[in-house]
């Protein structure tokens, strides 16, 4: 933010500077910080496009790890427990006392 309002009041020093210029010399002037504005805003416009970026690919990470929880959330709450199959008959014989 202090980069944007830096770039922006040598945006408003040249343009004062181009609108008072006359002389020979200051139209050099005037077209040096012409040419200082425009490199500022081309690093100022690369700089906004870098963050938009920044800000999609963290979009996309957020909403890829969103559709993961609800995955996994969906998985677990969709498919039951594997339980162990009932030997209710079976451990009757088992607990049996022996030659009863």
């Amino acid at each position: 933010m202090k980069k944007i309002i830096a770039l922006s009041a040598l945006l408003a020093l040249g343009a004062i500077g181009m609108a008072c210029g006359d002389s020979g010399a200051n139209n050099a002037n005037a077209n040096a910080n012409r040419a200082i504005a425009n490199a500022m805003n081309a690093a100022n416009n690369a700089l906004a496009n870098a963050q938009n970026q920044i800000a999609n690919a963290q979009n996309q990470m957020s909403n890829a790890a969103k559709e993961v929880s609800n995955a996994v959330s969906n998985a677990a709450a969709n498919k039951p427990m594997n339980a162990a199959p009932s030997n209710m008959n079976a451990n009757k014989a088992v607990n049996k006392p022996a030659n009863k």
